[in-house]
């Protein structure tokens, strides 16, 4: 993992030292950018330096940890409280805190909070990553005519002229191909609309229709697609859809 910056708050001198030589030693991968005794000079830090861990005190003179909390642009960050009160802990967790570290500060009271810090950012920027790549995917392989399928197995690249129909519900897209099989994807049908080229036809708040496989349109309300698959078409889109093959 690379390095992790965090940032500390205590308006105890004693009690900052302490902490920041136990988490040095504990986790050389957590580069502390910052250890500060008055709130407010802790709170431009933060806003300026974007953390990824904060170890906060509850109670300190002037402006107590939630309040410090209260005046950020952005809680983006993880955040520890260190306290010598456990009945903060509730409070706390409220707060969205991930962990809470009663004083004196325990190695392994430390450890374990600190680790579920550390396997959240992980997990966040896994996330962000994947989030990056699959947009990356996207706009590389929308020039090829392909769409890219997040699905649970990984990923997929279906050549448009493959899919047959697509099918949205409850935030969620059924992709048919010309070969029977399905795939499922956690994007909705408004994503892939987007994605897609001019050969498809949107016939129905949740069908889209590839227009080249169309073989029948049925009076009663339903497109044919390769003469044996039947697609409702809307009322509202049916002008619209006949217009495309005057």
């Amino acid at each position: 993992m690379d390095s992790i910056t965090a940032i500390l708050v205590d308006d105890e001198i004693s009690n900052l030292k302490g902490l920041q030589r136990k988490i040095e030693k504990l986790f050389p991968v957590i580069k502390i950018s910052g250890a500060f005794q008055k709130p407010e000079e802790a709170i431009v830090a933060i806003n300026k330096e974007e953390p990824q861990i904060l170890f906060l005190d509850i109670e300190m003179p002037r402006m107590n940890g939630f309040e410090l909390l209260a005046q950020l642009k952005n809680v983006n960050f993880q955040v520890i409280f260190v306290t010598a009160y456990s009945e903060y802990a509730i409070e706390a967790f409220k707060k969205s805190a991930i962990d809470y570290v009663l004083k004196p500060v325990d190695n392994e009271d430390l450890v374990n909070a600190v680790n579920k810090a550390l396997n959240l950012i992980k997990l966040k920027n896994e996330s962000d990553n994947n989030s990056k790549l699959v947009s990356l995917l996207e706009e590389n392989i929308a020039n090829n005519n392909k769409i890219v399928v997040p699905t649970k197995k990984g990923v997929s690249f279906i050549p448009q002229d493959e899919v047959l129909h697509l099918e949205g519900y409850d935030g969620y897209t059924k992709i048919h191909l010309i070969d029977k099989t399905t795939i499922m994807s956690s994007y909705n049908l408004g994503k892939f609309e987007k994605l897609l080229n001019s050969k498809f036809f949107k016939c129905h708040k949740s069908h889209i229709i590839n227009l080249e496989k169309v073989r029948h349109f049925e009076n009663e309300g339903y497109v044919v697609l390769d003469n044996t698959y039947r697609v409702p078409i809307s009322k509202a889109n049916r002008k619209a859809f006949l217009s495309l093959f005057k």
